[in-house]
């Protein structure tokens, strides 16, 4: 009787001898995904960063964009109204 209880409570395979689920392509594809939206986005972020770095170089080594973007950051501000704003880009496009 010993034996038999012993047989009777042994546990089966995982899957007891059946197929496996429907839906176990699912796991991997979505752990897939997961991957390739984590390097996307880390792809995405890198270039933005090195693009932006490259446009604040540019703007830098020229003196007249760097005095655009001033002019237009106080005009944005507020400090400046626009007929100054227009005088002083009309000035600085004409070089007088």
């Amino acid at each position: 009787m010993l034996m038999t209880l012993a047989t009777q409570m042994a546990p089966g395979g995982w899957h007891d001898g059946g197929d496996a689920p429907a839906f176990w392509p699912v796991f991997p594809i979505t752990f897939g995904l997961f991957w390739l939206a984590v390097l996307g986005a880390a792809f995405y972020l890198i270039r933005r960063r090195m693009n932006g770095d490259a446009s604040a170089a540019a703007a830098a080594a020229d003196p007249m964009a760097k005095a655009q973007s001033v002019l237009a950051e106080r005009f944005a501000r507020g400090e400046i109204d626009e007929d100054e704003y227009l005088m002083r880009i009309s000035t600085l496009r004409n070089g007088t």
